[in-house]
């Protein structure tokens, strides 16, 4: 009989020698362990990098949307900004047209009280009744106890008119105005006018002048103008003037 050969299975071992010489260990791996043993850390290593690839992955999105809802905070701040600029805005434009309309008021006003005047009655022209500026004069702010004047946007070539008939009584200036003419009107009203930028002055101190007299011709656009009127020693309100004697 043919003796029959034992097939060995294939093992792997490990050897581990003390620097020492003392003792020596032998450890035998079978090939089938050693396998499982690559197999399981082939998967450690896949899993460790699959955890590594999604946290790095949630960590940009998450950084993309912090980014993003910065840029967008930013954009609200830039939006509520511009919002009140135009409530700003649209503020200053609604009291512009305000004056405006009460500007027209009082002219339409003057217009219709010179229309309806009986011709028989002589107009008293020694009262500071006369709208200070032509046509292109817009009125910017009434008058107030803190604004004791009427504030008026004068533009080139426009004329500041006498209110009414009078003497000049001084043609000065200070730090704020350049020009300040003031008129005596002789019947206790005293009206001055006084221009915020450099203008052609048409009058000299000591001058008569009648209602409608071209005192001052504005040489630049939107040129400052104020108007006050004073009545017995007392800063009064002009349009008060002009709505009782226009």
């Amino acid at each position: 009989m043919k003796q029959q050969k034992h097939k060995r299975k294939e093992s792997f071992s490990l050897l581990l020698i003390s620097n020492t010489g003392k003792e020596t260990r032998q450890f035998y791996f079978p090939l089938r362990a050693l396998r499982l043993l690559v197999i399981l850390m082939l998967v450690i290593c896949i899993t460790f990098a699959w955890t590594i690839y999604r946290s790095g992955a949630r960590f940009k999105n998450e950084y993309d949307l912090r980014r993003k809802l910065a840029a967008s905070e930013q954009k609200v701040e830039q939006l509520e900004g511009e919002k009140e600029a135009l409530n700003t805005e649209n503020a200053a434009l609604t009291e512009e047209i305000e004056l405006y309309r009460q500007a027209e008021i009082v002219k339409a006003e003057t217009a219709e009280s010179e229309e309806s005047a009986p011709e028989e009655t002589p107009r008293d022209t020694s009262v500071p009744s006369q709208y200070p500026c032509t046509a292109g004069g817009l009125l910017k702010e009434s008058y107030s106890e803190e604004h004791p004047y009427i504030s008026i946007s004068a533009q080139a070539e426009d004329r500041i008119i006498a209110a009414g008939d009078g003497t000049v009584t001084s043609v000065a200036s200070d730090d704020t105005y350049p020009i300040i003419i003031e008129v005596d009107h002789g019947n206790g009203y005293r009206s001055r006018y006084m221009c915020q930028q450099e203008a052609n002055v048409q009058v000299a101190a000591g001058q008569q002048v009648k209602i409608r007299d071209a005192m001052i011709v504005i040489s630049g656009n939107d040129t400052p103008f104020d108007y006050q009127v004073i009545y017995e020693e007392q800063v009064i309100d002009p349009l008060l003037v002009l709505e009782a004697k226009g």
